[in-house]
């Protein structure tokens, strides 16, 4: 059995070591510098109405503004 398991193990190790260094090479970027506008697209943004999630997000961060919240300085008043 350990020399089954140890068996594996020595196949197993530079096959990580190879796949660990072929990491390394050159990374190109996926979006061409000519291709951006297209990220650029409204339809392409996380938020579906920027509206109704601005105000989302000021009463959330009212509500938490004695804690810290999501960096907003202030009180939990809400007045701001």
């Amino acid at each position: 059995m350990e020399t089954y398991l140890l068996a594996i193990a020595r196949m197993l190790l530079p096959l990580l070591v190879i796949g660990g260094l072929s990491g390394c090479g050159n990374i190109e970027p996926w979006v061409k510098p000519y291709e951006r506008d297209r990220l650029a697209d409204p339809i392409m943004a996380l938020d579906g109405d920027p509206v109704s999630s601005s105000y989302i997000q000021h009463v959330y961060e009212a509500r938490e503004g004695a804690r810290g919240g999501e960096g907003a300085a202030g009180g939990g008043c809400g007045c701001n």
